[in-house]
């Protein structure tokens, strides 16, 4: 996703432009991985004075309601980071490390199982956690 098109579904949405929202979300385009809001304030903080993790958990809650985000838990903290912009359905290798994300292109979900127990499926996300080359040495 790019920047432009992040900050125009936002003005759609009724949300107007600000520096910060701008400058997070420019870091999580940047990184493409997932990160957590204390790296968002580490990279952020001198470009801004006062942030602080409410504002950033704020505009990560609004990303992720306009659907500009997607979220997960590593290591019992939450990180995120910019939604795919991938059409197709997919989910996801994640790197424990550094938090690099690979798509998986199929889905091991079976419908017809799942069907014939009588559960109406509305979504589902299938991580699968581990390390990417770089980081398993």
């Amino acid at each position: 996703m790019q920047i432009d098109n992040a900050m125009a579904q936002l003005k759609e949405q009724g949300y107007k432009f600000t520096a910060k929202r701008y400058d997070i979300l420019s870091f999580l385009i940047k990184e493409a991985r997932y990160v957590t809001a204390k790296e968002i304030l580490e990279d952020l903080k001198d470009k801004h004075d006062g942030l602080s993790f409410d504002t950033i958990y704020r505009n990560l809650a609004l990303f992720e309601a306009s659907d500009l985000l997607e979220e997960t838990e590593l290591d019992g903290e939450k990180r995120f980071r910019i939604a795919c912009s991938v059409d197709e359905h997919h989910h996801h290798l994640i790197c424990l490390t550094c938090g690099k994300t690979e798509h998986i292109h199929h889905c091991p979900m079976d419908q017809k199982l799942i069907s014939s127990k009588g559960f109406t499926v509305t979504g589902h996300k299938f991580e699968i956690y581990g390390y990417c080359p770089e980081c398993v040495v």
